[in-house]
């Protein structure tokens, strides 16, 4: 039977090519606001385009927070997406505000340092032996990113997958069922198609 995964529409992310890419590799999609649904799920997947104080505010008015956290302390998979996984740590530091995240991962989200931001494109990602998301690809592997704020290249408690655009950041992060990407897979082609396999693999 398919993994039954549901893209939460909280307001922001790239739904239906999320919604698309999954289903490209097997899964059986839903895009809804539904908590109920969303507790439910196989999969939880967090888009996210923007600013990390509105993806916030939008996670907020959902009242999205508190089931997200509950299916990481049950052990159920989430996947965060670009600012849907920048806004799984502590905090976001925008525009010289700091903006409270979801507090599921330590470590604050800050500016790239960087003599061109945003980081847009294609760039090579360098995967722990553990990752589960990484399995398979080789290292000269690309993934399309488009973002100008990242979270630190080391994370406590968690796999870091890192790449490099002035410094090194965190391009995906896993940390039992909590797993994220910088970039976006549902936008990586062939790349994206690969990683997505392995996580609906997993559910």
């Amino acid at each position: 039977m398919a993994a039954r995964v549901v893209v939460l529409d909280y307001g922001s992310g790239n739904l239906r090519s999320a919604q698309r890419a999954l289903e490209r590799v097997g899964a059986a999609v839903t895009v809804t606001a539904d908590l109920d649904a969303a507790r439910a799920a196989d999969g939880l997947v967090v888009p996210g385009v923007g600013a990390y104080a509105a993806c916030m505010a939008g996670i907020d008015a959902a009242g999205a927070g508190p089931v997200i956290a509950e299916r990481v302390r049950d052990g159920r998979p989430v996947l965060g997406i670009c600012v849907g996984m920048q806004i799984l740590f502590s905090a976001g530091a925008e525009h010289g505000v700091v903006t409270k995240g979801l507090g599921l991962l330590p470590g604050t989200v800050t500016r790239l340092s960087a003599p061109v931001v945003p980081h847009m494109g294609w760039n090579t990602v360098d995967w722990p032996a553990s990752s589960l998301l990484g399995r398979g690809l080789s290292p000269d592997t690309r993934f399309y990113f488009v973002h100008s704020y990242a979270a630190p290249p080391a994370v406590e408690g968690a796999a870091v997958a890192t790449a490099t655009h002035g410094a090194a950041f965190a391009a995906a992060v896993e940390a039992g069922p909590l797993s994220a990407t910088q970039f976006h897979p549902e936008k990586s082609g062939d790349a994206g198609a690969a990683l997505l396999a392995n996580w609906v693999g997993s559910l």
